[in-house]
C-alpha cells in the first residue's frame, strides 16, 4: 500500500475511504437474485467491478464495444452473466443493445454507466459530436433512458463522472458550441462530458422523484487504466510510478461504484456525488438544475437527429 493510501485510509461516515476496495465495501453482501448491468466491463474498473459483485452473487450484464470483448469479460466470471455489445459512439449500437436488453426480460438492479474515453489529444467528431461528449454522455443517456422499462422498482442508476467534471468550461455546458469548434483542449472536452455525466444523473434523480429508483453519481478516484492511452508517451510511461506514489490502485478505484450500486447504507440515496465511498461536494454548475435541465432537452436533441 502506498504512503498516501496510508495517509487517506481512513474512513469517512460510511467506515470507507480512500484505501478502501471493492471487496472490502461488499463484503458479507449476498447479491444472489440481483441484476447489474456494466458498461466497459472488458477492462479497468469496469472488469473489477463485475468481478466483485459477481463474486457477492449478482448476475452480470456486461456491455463493451464489441461481441469478442463483451464474450471473453463475462465468460471470465465464470457462471451466468450474459454479454451484450454496445459502442456508445456508435448510436445504433446503443440502440440495439437497449433492443437486446429489453428482449432478454431481465429486470436490471443497477446500472453502472462505467465506460468512458479521456483526453483525446485532438478534437474528432463523429455523428456531428465532438467524441468525448457523444460516448461519455449522449451513449450512455441513450442506453439509460432507453431502459428505463427494464430498471426494478428500486433499481440503482450509478453514473461514473470524475473529479474532472470541474474542468469543464465556463459556463459549464457550451451549449453554443458543444463540438468544440473553437477552442478545444482535451481537458475542457473531458471535463464537460464528466459534468453532462453528473448532471445527468442528478436530472435522473430528480425524475425518479416518488419512486424507488435512485441516481448517483461518482468519482472513482486517479487510477492508471487504459483511459491513458491518450495521454503523451511520457506520462504514460510515469504513470506506474504516479501511481504507486498518489493514485489508488484499480480495486481501490472500483470501490466507490461498486458502494453506491449496492450497499444497504446507500439504499434511497439519490441525486448525490460520491467519492471516497462517501458524499463529497460537487463544482457549482454541477448543483444547477437549470443547467441539467437545458441539457436533458438538448440531448433528447441530439438523440432524435442521430
Amino acid at each position: 500500500m502506498s504512503l498516501i493510501s496510508l495517509i487517506k485510509g481512513r474512513g469517512g461516515a460510511s467506515g470507507f475511504g480512500f484505501a478502501s476496495t471493492a471487496e472490502e465495501v461488499t463484503e458479507g453482501l449476498d447479491l444472489s437474485g440481483t441484476t447489474v448491468l456494466i458498461t466497459g466491463v472488458n477492462s479497468g474498473l469496469g472488469q473489477e467491478t463485475a468481478r466483485v459483485l459477481s463474486m457477492r452473487g449478482a448476475r452480470i450484464l456486461g456491455a463493451a464495444r464489441t461481441t469478442e470483448k463483451a464474450e471473453a469479460a463475462c465468460a471470465a466470471l465464470g457462471h451466468d452473466a450474459v454479454a451484450f455489445v454496445c459502442d456508445l459512439a456508435e448510436p445504433d449500437s446503443v440502440r440495439a443493445c437497449v433492443e437486446t436488453v429489453a428482449r432478454s426480460g431481465f429486470t436490471i438492479d443497477a446500472l453502472i454507466a462505467n465506460a468512458g474515453i479521456m483526453a483525446v489529444p485532438d478534437r474528432r467528431i463523429r455523428h456531428g459530436q465532438e467524441l468525448h461528449f457523444l460516448t461519455n454522455h449522449v451513449g450512455h443517456f441513450m442506453l439509460v433512458t432507453g431502459l428505463l422499462d427494464r430498471l426494478g422498482e428500486d433499481a440503482r442508476v450509478v453514473m461514473l463522472s470524475s473529479g474532472a467534471h470541474g474542468w469543464a468550461p465556463e459556463g459549464g455546458i457550451r451549449f453554443d458550441d458543444l463540438a468544440f469548434e473553437s477552442g478545444y483542449t482535451k481537458n475542457a472536452a473531458y471535463g464537460q462530458s464528466k459534468l453532462a455525466n453528473l448532471l445527468f444523473a442528478k436530472s435522473l434523480a430528480r425524475r425518479f422523484a416518488g419512486t424507488g429508483r435512485t441516481a448517483n453519481a461518482v468519482h472513482p478516484g486517479v487510477i492508471h487504466t487504459n483511459l491513458w492511452r491518450h495521454l503523451p508517451g511520457p506520462v504514460r510511461l510515469v504513470g506506474p510510478l504516479i501511481s504507486a506514489v498518489g493514485m489508488k490502485s484499480v480495486p481501490q478505484g472500483a470501490s466507490t461504484q461498486c458502494y453506491v450500486a449496492v450497499h444497504p447504507d446507500v439504499a434511497g440515496v439519490t441525486g448525490e456525488y460520491f467519492s471516497d465511498c462517501n458524499l463529497a461536494k460537487s463544482s457549482r454548475y454541477s448543483r444547477d438544475e437549470a443547467l441539467g435541465d437545458r441539457l436533458w432537452t438538448r440531448t433528447e436533441e441530439i438523440v432524435a437527429a442521430l
